[in-house]
């Protein structure tokens, strides 16, 4: 279907009419300094016509039925970038004037963006009354970020007060660019780790451990983080506070200072355009130079701590107009990355070009271990997508299958060869009640686990016998044993740590295997169907309870014939939830409006 995508900036709108499947653009609009006497605007690359002093309601106004005479088929729906959906809207979102009302309110956690954004959502749905209007949410991708990533070491009753945490952006983008970096290599992104750099007068990196954003480096504003065009990135607050006492400035100067007077400008004299500072770097100027190395250092040095954050890294990739383009920056960031076994092939990566028509190009050394490529970003095509999506939906009816919760306790799956370890050569485990789960039991037989700094006594064993060693532990038991256990879904064991498990005949070490299990969902091929689901989604599940908005996002879904349908969430969470075991949850329909989940943020991990 033609999805038309709205892109308002401060001073600029793009606009483009687009194929949602393809991607092929039907028409294209730009318009560039709006609310100035030098206001212009230009239809799919025709000259500049002029619109004097016009905001953004005028211009759209006046071109988006021009762009629409110039179709052959209708438009279905009309997506809209909106760049902070704070901890509202985790997913792209039917616009109502509820919605709309919630955007206005995050205006003051995006200052730059929201309002422009805001302007062309009320453009749009004046002269598009009929039509479903969705916005997509630069912050969307990143709901998954733990809550380590989420926090600032800041007196949490303020931080709660003011909403203050790190939120992230460039989120489409960077979702693009890891789905299409695992196409090109064949892998479901569910099962790799992605390092995705979207450099340009923005820019930002982001963690994206098995399909979720685990980390980023832009926080509560796009000003964390990287050195960009004119924004400085990480600065010591230090820094700020002297600044302020010496210059004498207030919130307003610090806000120019750091915004639009730092980054690639600031460092090098001549401006935000990367372009021009690697020509005179290349003439000799020192401080082109030294800019370069600043830039280059500082996203290395990401690219290493995510690296560690993820216990490895499968995949890097460079998108955005300096990550597509410049060969000189992927060469200077990927200098010293052998200890990843990431080595750059220089000559692809000087002849790399990519486009929409050649989105992928591989830059990488045969035998690099990590690939590296650069992904030309399509941030249009994802939101056409997702509109495209929700306007499917729209007149579905949500299925309503009830689905049972499980408060799931500590315990661990061993393999026969770790029985025979702990309890004797042949043990065999014995069933001491059956688990709703088909041809599953707990077993009488119990362990204990040793971690660095306490233990913990009598932790049951569920049978039968697997392939693998898995102790799932919930965070409180994380904590009193001292391990630092990752959220995994069930078999997912790579770069996990270890323990030591205490049975009555012996003692067994496990150099991996502990976990505190993701919240995930069994369910028989029938369920699946039903819902509408596959097996490894992540869905949403609001809960059967008395006046409470709740809801359970990021629970994974396993699907297979052995299964009987149920949701399970580890102790923690039932007890922060006060749900009980019994209790029923259902699938929220994705990409509806749903009623504003203020609890939410409670159980993402």
């Amino acid at each position: 279907m033609n999805i038309l995508v709205i892109n308002c900036g401060s001073s600029s709108i793009k606009a483009d009419i687009l194929d949602s499947k393809t991607g092929s653009r039907q028409v294209k609009m730009r318009a560039e300094r709006l609310k100035t006497a030098e206001a212009v605007f230009r239809i799919d690359g025709q000259a500049d016509e002029a619109c004097g002093n016009a905001d953004h309601e005028t211009v759209l106004a006046r071109v988006l039925p021009l762009m629409t005479d110039r179709l052959k088929d209708p438009i279905s729906g009309v997506g809209h970038r909106v760049v902070h959906g704070g901890e509202h809207f985790s997913q792209p979102t039917l616009i109502d004037e509820g919605v709309e009302q919630t955007i206005e309110e995050l205006i003051s956690l995006a200052p730059l963006h929201n309002p422009a954004n805001l302007a062309g959502i009320r453009a749009a749905r004046k002269l598009f009354a009929d039509l479903p209007h969705v916005a997509v949410f630069d912050t969307a991708f990143h709901a998954t970020l733990p809550r380590r990533a989420q926090r600032y070491a800041l007196p949490a009753e303020l931080a709660d007060k003011h909403g203050i945490r790190r939120y992230g952006f460039h989120g489409t983008s960077h979702a693009w660019v890891a789905n299409r970096a695992a196409q090109h290599l064949n892998e479901d992104l569910r099962s790799i780790r992605v390092i995705t750099c979207h450099l340009g007068n923005g820019c930002s990196i982001a963690a994206v451990e098995y399909g979720r954003s685990v980390e980023t480096s832009m926080g509560m504003t796009p000003l964390e983080g990287l050195v960009m065009g004119t924004r400085s990135g990480d600065v010591d607050p230090g820094v700020l506070i002297d600044l302020m006492r010496k210059e004498n400035l207030d919130a307003d100067g610090l806000d120019q200072l750091l915004n639009r007077q730092s980054g690639l400008k600031g460092l090098s004299g001549i401006g935000n355009d990367l372009r021009d500072i690697e020509e005179r770097a290349a003439d000799g100027d020192k401080r082109a130079q030294l800019t370069l190395h600043v830039f280059t250092h500082r996203l290395r040095k990401y690219i290493g701590a995510y690296a560690a954050v993820m216990g490895g890294v499968d995949a890097l990739v460079f998108t955005g107009g300096i990550g597509q383009n410049s060969a000189l920056i992927r060469h200077r960031s990927a200098q010293r990355l052998d200890f990843l076994g990431a080595r750059l092939d220089e000559a692809k990566n000087r002849q790399a070009k990519v486009d929409h028509a050649t989105p992928v190009a591989e830059i990488s050394q045969a035998h690099s271990r990590v690939r590296i490529l650069a992904v030309a970003t399509d941030e249009e095509h994802g939101i056409a997508e997702a509109t495209a999506r929700i306007v499917g939906l729209q007149h579905q009816v949500a299925p309503v299958l009830p689905i049972p919760v499980a408060i799931s306790a500590r315990h661990i799956h061993l393999t026969q060869d770790a029985v025979d370890a702990l309890f004797g050569k042949g043990h065999e485990l014995t069933p001491h009640k059956p688990l709703t789960q088909p041809g599953q039991f707990a077993s009488k037989e119990k362990v204990n686990i040793v971690g660095p700094k306490r233990s913990i006594e009598g932790v049951r064993i569920l049978g039968p016998c697997r392939s693998k060693n898995q102790v799932e532990i919930s965070r409180t038991d994380e904590f009193h044993l001292g391990i630092d256990a990752p959220v995994r879904g069930s078999g997912d064991l790579a770069n996990t740590p270890g323990c030591t498990l205490i049975g009555p005949a012996g003692k067994l070490e496990l150099n991996e295997g502990v976990i505190c299990v993701q919240r995930h969902i069994h369910m028989r091929p029938e369920d699946a169907e039903k819902l509408g689901v596959k097996d490894r989604d992540l869905v949403e599940v609001e809960m059967d309870t008395e006046g409470r908005d709740l809801i359970f996002g990021d629970v994974l879904v396993r699907v297979s014939e052995k299964y009987a349908l149920e949701m399970h969430v580890d102790t923690d969470e039932g007890n922060a939830a006060e749900l009980n075991t019994g209790q029923s949850g259902a699938l929220v329909a994705t990409g509806r409006n749903a009623t504003i989940r203020s609890r939410r943020a409670e159980f993402d991990r």
